[in-house]
C-alpha cells in the first residue's frame, strides 16, 4: 500500500463515523409515523421519540474530547463504532418504547462523539498540503449517510409490519464494517508523543504518514508542548482566538438555517404550494444537490484555501435567502422559483460552510487542547442545531415565512462580515505553524 492509499485508508475509516452520523440522523425519517401507532404515543412522546437522539447528540458532542484526551483517538472511534453497533441492533430489536428511547439515545451519544473525534483524528494524520480534503471526507460520509438512510427507508418499506426493524437494523452492517477497519488503523502520532510519551511509536506513524517530514514534524509537535500556565486549560487568555473563532463558525453554521431547511423541506415546499409528493421529490433533490457540492468543495479546497470557499459561498447564501423571504412577502410561489432557490442555498452550503466546517475547527485549536476545543466546536453546532430544528415551526407560523428567511439572510450577512474581518487562512500550513499563528504565549 502506497503514502497515499495508507492515508486515504485511515481517513476514509474516521470518516464511516460521519457516514453513520449521517445515516443515524436521518433514518428515523421513515419510521416515526410506524412508531407513534405501533406504540399509541401522544404528541409529546412522538415529540421525543423523534428528539432523543439530538438530545445524546449534544450530549455526546460536549463529552466526546475526554475519553479522545484520556483513551486516544483511536479508542475512541473503537467505542463510538461499539455505541452504533448496540444502537442501531437496540433498537431493531426493541420490545417497548422505554427501550427503543434508550438506544437511540446511545446512537445519539455516539453521532456526537463522532462529530469530535473523527475529524480530529484525520486532521493529526494528514499532511498539510491535502489536510482539507481528508477531513472535508467527515463531511462528505455524512450527506452520503443521510442519502443511503432515505434510499434503504424507501427500499425496505414494503417488508410488512416490522419494516421499521429492518430500516433501523440494517445500520448494523456499516457498523460492523467501522468496528473492524477501526482496528487496523494506527494511534494518532500527536496524541502518542504529547499524551502517552510514546516517542518510538509516534516517529513510526510520522514515518508512514511522510517519510520526509517525519523527522521535522516530530520536532515541531515536541516544540509545540509548552506547558505554560493556562496552556493545558482550553478556557484561558492562551486561547482566546480560536475558542472566539471555533463558536463563531459553529454558531453561523447553524443560523443559516440549514437543518430547518433538510429537517422540513417538505413543509416549507408544501407552504409554497406543491403537492406532497412534489414535496417530497424535492426534498431528496436537496440531498443530492449538497452531495454533489460537497463532492466539489473537497477537490477546491486544498487548492483555493478555506477563506474563498467560505466568501463564495456567504455571498451566495445572501442571495438565495433573501430571494426566498421576497418570495414569501410577495407570496409569489409560481413555478418552482423557491425549490430552485432552495437547490441553489444548498449547494453554495454544501461548497463552503458544510464542508470547511469540521476542517477549520478541527485546525485551529493547539495539540494540548485540540480535543477539548474540538468538543466545544461541536457541542455549540449542535445546541445551535438543537435550537434551530425545536423553534422553526414555531417561528414560521407566527412570524412568517418571509421574516423567518429574512432572519436567516441577515446572519449570512453577519458571515460574510466575519470570513472578511476574522477569519484567517489556514490551508497548507502544518498544525505547529497554525498553533504559533493563533495562540498567545
Amino acid at each position: 500500500m502506497s503514502q497515499k492509499q495508507r492515508i486515504f485508508f485511515w481517513s476514509i475509516t474516521a470518516a464511516l463515523g460521519g457516514f453513520l452520523f449521517g445515516f443515524d440522523t436521518a433514518v428515523i425519517s421513515g419510521v416515526e409515523q410506524s412508531l407513534q401507532s405501533l406504540w399509541q404515543l401522544n404528541v409529546w412522546e412522538h415529540g421525543l421519540t423523534v428528539s432523543i437522539a439530538l438530545i445524546g447528540t449534544v450530549l455526546g458532542s460536549m463529552l466526546g474530547g475526554i475519553p479522545a484526551e484520556q483513551l486516544g483517538r483511536k479508542k475512541t472511534l473503537l467505542w463510538i463504532a461499539i455505541l452504533y453497533l448496540v444502537a442501531s441492533l437496540g433498537t431493531a430489536l426493541a420490545t417497548g418504547w422505554s427501550i427503543f428511547l434508550l438506544f437511540r439515545f446511545l446512537g445519539g451519544l455516539g453521532v456526537g462523539a463522532s462529530s469530535v473525534a473523527a475529524p480530529m483524528y484525520i486532521t493529526e494524520i494528514s499532511p498539510a498540503k491535502s489536510r482539507g480534503r481528508l477531513v472535508a471526507l467527515f463531511q462528505f460520509n455524512v450527506v452520503l449517510g443521510i442519502l443511503i438512510a432515505y434510499l434503504s427507508n424507501f427500499l425496505l418499506q414494503g417488508l410488512g409490519t416490522d419494516s421499521w426493524r429492518w430500516m433501523l437494523g440494517i445500520q448494523a452492517v456499516p457498523s460492523l464494517i467501522f468496528l473492524i477497519s477501526v482496528l487496523n488503523i494506527p494511534e494518532s502520532p500527536r496524541w502518542l508523543l504529547l499524551k502517552k510519551g510514546d516517542v518510538a511509536q509516534a516517529f513510526d506513524v510520522l514515518r508512514m504518514i511522510d517519510p520526509a517530514t517525519a523527522e521535522k514534524t516530530m520536532v515541531a509537535i515536541q516544540q509545540s508542548n509548552h506547558h505554560t500556565e493556562g496552556s493545558t486549560r482550553l478556557f484561558s487568555a492562551t486561547h482566546k482566538t480560536p475558542i472566539l473563532l471555533a463558536v463563531l463558525f459553529a454558531v453561523f453554521n447553524q443560523v443559516s438555517g440549514i437543518n430547518a431547511i433538510i429537517y422540513y423541506a417538505p413543509r416549507i415546499f408544501e407552504m409554497t404550494g406543491l403537492g406532497k409528493s412534489s414535496a417530497l421529490l424535492s426534498s431528496a433533490g436537496i440531498g443530492f444537490v449538497n452531495l454533489v457540492f460537497t463532492m466539489i468543495s473537497m477537490n477546491l479546497i486544498d487548492r483555493f484555501g478555506r477563506r474563498t470557499l467560505m466568501k463564495i459561498g456567504s455571498a451566495g447564501l445572501i442571495v438565495t435567502l433573501a430571494l426566498v423571504a421576497r418570495a414569501f412577502y410577495t407570496e409569489d410561489f409560481s413555478g418552482m422559483t423557491v425549490p430552485l432557490l432552495l437547490f441553489g442555498y444548498i449547494a453554495f452550503f454544501g461548497f463552503s460552510q458544510g464542508a470547511v466546517i469540521w476542517v477549520f475547527i478541527s485546525e485551529i485549536f493547539p495539540n494540548e487542547v485540540r480535543a477539548s476545543g474540538q468538543a466545544l466546536g461541536s457541542f455549540t453546532h449542535w445546541l445551535m442545531a438543537a435550537i434551530i430544528t425545536f423553534t422553526f415551526p414555531y417561528l414560521a407560523e407566527q412570524v412568517g415565512g418571509g421574516n423567518t428567511f429574512l432572519f436567516f439572510t441577515a446572519m449570512m450577512v453577519l458571515q460574510l462580515v466575519f470570513v472578511l474581518r476574522l477569519m484567517p487562512e489556514t490551508k497548507g500550513t502544518s498544525l505547529e505553524q497554525i498553533e504559533r499563528t493563533f495562540v498567545v504565549h
